[in-house]
């Protein structure tokens, strides 16, 4: 490894490809990284970080209605956008000097640019050329616009975070995480907002249940929406944009926002130059050691398209280091991960959906829970929370644990724990509950909903 400049050289300064370069340099690598913008990558700079920021904003106005309830009276409450804007993205410059520290104090070169592999060895970053023993791509994902007229009249998430007023109308295009959270957030802070999903409901993939408690939430809430549809045209009238649909009807708005997914960000990498293979998706193929068609050349995080979480990129960032670097040979598991979808209302989970229990496991018990929060019992306000244990049949053990309502992510966080440890509905009903809380019913639950009924009673 003498006669390369690096150890390691990453290409990609998000969260995963942070996490690899200081591991590699901590067990002594020379480590060099290469980035074109800020550093922290999407789940820092325009990703979870700011987005969560926007969504607490979002919920202020609520939290003004039902203070009343409590004997507040807080009068004439007003609301500037420039004001949120302005200081998430001064908390987004914050971390990004955060970050430049960690890599920094690890030892670890930042090269800004953007890099493009020259050979199996050989990483161009502008003007300069660097060699490495191992190189690591970690450029992530970016939002995509659809191939339609007036397409670039629409907004992606990226710009969500920089517009410079608040729009009144805004239309949003896809049905995942992306979409329902900023669709919360614009809807919480006056907009009026409607969502145009190509299915029946939003979060495909998630317990059913689950995509059902959101979409009715999202719909008290004020949030409408055209499911089945396509937009097929954007144009400009007057002042505002026009979306005619597959049927010829046309919705006008300030902002059309696309939030129809998100694509491995691998343009200009040279990856065909070098043989490095791709998916049928268009993602970095590799194996389960994150390795890479190229033996000296590895990829994590969203541009191998395994599972698109920060802290799954972090992992696979971390096992990279520790197996190549530091003689601790681990493999990233990808079992049992517990995710969340800040929309309004929340959305946690961790394990299996019902309906992913049912073809792993066969016969499975599902218990569920539906009430309103206390919080909400002075203040009238009818928003609901719903909960859900997947328990194998067979052996007892809890496999899907899921919860549509606030503090949903806090709440699974630590149930996972228990998820990955292979917790059997028994433990789950001996342990306490600590009360008055939502985490309580949980650990309360103890009526199985009836199974369903075969195909032919059903049909009957």
């Amino acid at each position: 490894m003498a006669g390369f400049d690096y150890d390691l050289f990453v290409i990609g300064a998000g969260s995963g490809g942070v996490r690899a370069s200081r591991i590699a340099a901590g067990h002594g690598a020379r480590v060099g990284i290469c980035e074109d913008d800020l550093v922290g990558g999407t789940c820092v700079i325009r990703g979870c970080v700011p987005k969560k920021l926007l969504v607490y904003g979002s919920h202020v106005a609520e939290e003004v209605e039902d203070a009343a309830a409590y004997g507040w009276t807080i009068p004439h409450p007003r609301f500037d956008w420039p004001t949120l804007r302005d200081n998430v993205q001064k908390e987004v410059m914050r971390l990004n000097g955060v970050y430049k520290n960690l890599l920094k104090g690890a030892g670890v070169e930042l090269v800004v640019g953007r890099g493009r592999l020259m050979d199996a060895h050989t990483v161009a970053v502008g003007e300069r050329i660097v060699t490495a023993d191992k190189v690591l791509l970690a450029t992530g994902a970016r939002p995509w616009r659809p191939d339609i007229p007036g397409a670039d009249l629409a907004i992606v998430s990226d710009d969500a975070f920089h517009l410079p007023t608040l729009p009144k109308r805004v239309v949003i295009v896809g049905g995942g995480y992306i979409a329902v959270e900023f669709a919360g957030i614009f809807n919480g802070l006056g907009a009026e907002v409607t969502m145009v999903v190509r299915r029946e409901r939003v979060l495909r993939g998630f317990d059913e249940d689950c995509r059902q408690a959101v979409q009715d939430g999202m719909q008290a809430k004020g949030v409408a929406f055209r499911t089945r549809a396509q937009i097929v045209r954007l144009e400009r009238r007057g002042g505002a944009i026009a979306a005619t649909f597959a049927d010829d009807t046309v919705l006008e708005a300030d902002v059309v926002m696309y939030a129809t997914g998100r694509h491995p960000n691998i343009s200009g990498l040279g990856l065909d130059k070098v043989g490095v293979h791709l998916d049928k998706a268009g993602a970095v193929a590799v194996d389960e050691w994150s390795r890479t068609t190229v033996p000296s050349i590895y990829a994590i995080g969203d541009v191998t398209n395994r599972l698109n979480l920060t802290p799954v990129a972090i992992m696979e960032g971390h096992c990279f280091a520790d197996t190549v670097f530091g003689n601790r040979p681990r493999k990233p598991d990808h079992h049992d991960v517990p995710s969340a979808v800040f929309s309004q209302p929340q959305l946690a989970t961790v394990g299996l959906s019902e309906e992913q229990a049912r073809r792993v496991h066969g016969q499975v018990h599902i218990y569920e829970a539906r009430f309103r929060p206390m919080k909400y019992t002075l203040s009238g306000r009818e928003q609901r929370t719903f909960m859900k244990l997947v328990v194998d049949a067979a052996s007892d053990r809890v496999v899907g644990v899921h919860m549509a309502g606030d503090d949903a992510a806090e709440l699974i966080q630590g149930i996972a724990i228990a998820v990955k440890a292979g917790a059997t509905k028994a433990i789950f009903d001996a342990t306490v509950g600590i009360h008055p809380t939502a985490g309580e019913e949980f650990v309360t639950m103890r009526t199985r909903r009836p199974d369903p009924a075969p195909a032919a009673e059903a049909a009957e």
